[in-house]
């Protein structure tokens, strides 16, 4: 796969983002609550600031990916976060600490417009029987930061402070441009459409795309439960340590730590076995064990169960990413990768917001245990909606046999 410069590029870009990232959303977020004295409001207006755009423009960041030319795309997007980076150091001089949050909001918009035209390269220069592998290295470098990036983000705070924090954040998203600019320049395969067209009228076009296309319509259904099923215990894993588990608040980093080291074996050894396994078993097998693994936490109060659950889970929940991005890229043409994920994307994130949102009131009227068994329930439900599809690949699969005609007569 190395040997395929639009990979290499892209994933050495990817990257650097994922570092700069990571150090800019630790920085913030440990800033934020030595300012507020932990106050839950500005701490929760973080992670909406993370996730709102994925839900408010992923559609349209996907539209516009699939108008625009992908390369010129990726490189203005990783520029102007950079800038506004710089800018927001600007303003945080003069006292304005609030600027924080509006520099996590622009940067995750445009990563809506820069993630689909990074999808359009790779579906259009990645051979057909690589993108799984493809996406299981993707896979790999996000659970390789999940166990780093908390580690350099902090320890970068910590001795440097917020000014030196997000000066490297900015560096980073310069260098990731510079580097994007060394993608092949042989983009006339991609074909650009100069019919005078209308964005809506594009939009809809995405959206009927999708409906009319089983695969993805079923996808679909899959993003929103799954969506709310991660929503619902995702704030709550803190309860685990405190009320399953007896510990403190600060355990939590354990399993978490533990569950995004077993990403990372996790998506080592699918990268093995990519090329013989469809992506609908995949995603399958991933939903079970999360169905199983989210059935024991809630239920163990046991620490070493816990972290062995973690890591059971940890270990297969590469196969859902894996999954789910190798069917977006394989089922859907390379001038509408982008609005297909454009409009997957929104299903997931939106009712992770509902879950969210409505995960804490759950657990306050009924218990912990509730809410992961109603979770666990989710993905279980998810699992059998993909049967359908998983059933008619493995029928497609089967040998046909060969009718012998005797014409001796």
């Amino acid at each position: 796969m190395f040997k395929n410069p639009y990979i290499r590029t892209i994933i050495a870009s990817n990257a650097l983002l994922n570092l700069g990232i990571w150090v800019r959303n630790f920085a913030i977020l440990l800033y934020v609550t030595d300012l507020t004295r932990n106050d839950p409001i500005y701490v929760s207006l973080i992670s909406v600031a993370e996730f709102a755009p994925i839900f408010l423009f992923a559609i349209i960041g996907g539209t516009f990916a699939d108008r625009w030319r992908p390369k010129r795309t990726m490189v203005s997007c990783d520029l102007l976060s950079a800038a506004s980076i710089f800018i927001v150091l600007l303003a945080l001089w003069y006292g304005s600490w609030q600027v924080l949050l509006l520099s996590t909001f622009f940067s995750a918009i445009l990563s809506q417009f820069s993630q689909p035209s990074a999808m359009k390269i790779l579906k259009q220069h990645v051979a057909p029987e690589q993108l799984q592998g493809v996406m299981a290295l993707f896979q790999s470098l996000m659970a390789l930061f999940m166990v780093i990036g908390p580690v350099i983000g902090t320890f970068i705070y910590q001795h440097f402070g917020i000014f030196i924090s997000l000066s490297i954040t900015g560096i980073l998203f310069l260098i990731s441009a510079l580097v994007l600019t060394r993608i092949p320049q042989d983009e006339q395969v991609i074909q650009v459409d100069d019919r005078p067209t209308h964005f809506t009228e594009e939009l809809k076009e995405g959206i009927r795309y999708v409906w009319n296309n089983r695969t993805l319509r079923t996808l679909g259904g899959t993003f929103t439960i799954i969506g709310l099923a991660v929503g619902l215990i995702q704030p709550l894993m803190i309860f685990v340590a405190i009320e399953n588990l007896g510990q403190n608040k600060e355990f939590l980093q354990w399993p978490l730590m533990a569950n995004g080291a077993a990403m990372l074996v996790g998506g080592g050894l699918i990268m093995g076995v990519a090329k013989k396994v469809q992506p609908q078993l995949l995603l399958v097998i991933g939903l079970l064990v999360s169905t199983l693994a989210t059935f024991g936490v809630g239920w163990s109060h046991n620490i070493v169960l816990t972290m062995a659950l973690q890591v059971f889970s940890g270990l297969f929940y590469p196969c859902i990413h894996i999954g789910i991005n190798t069917m977006m890229m394989k089922n859907a043409e390379a001038a509408f990768i982008g609005r297909v994920g454009g409009a997957l994307s929104p299903l997931f994130s939106g009712m992770m917001v509902v879950g969210m949102s409505i995960g804490g009131t759950l657990k306050g009227a009924s218990s912990l245990i509730t809410v992961y068994t109603v979770s666990a329930g989710l993905f279980l439900l998810g699992a059998m909606l993909l049967l359908p599809l998983l059933r008619d690949k493995l029928r497609d699969k089967q040998p046909v046999q060969a009718v012998i005609v005797d014409d001796s007569d």
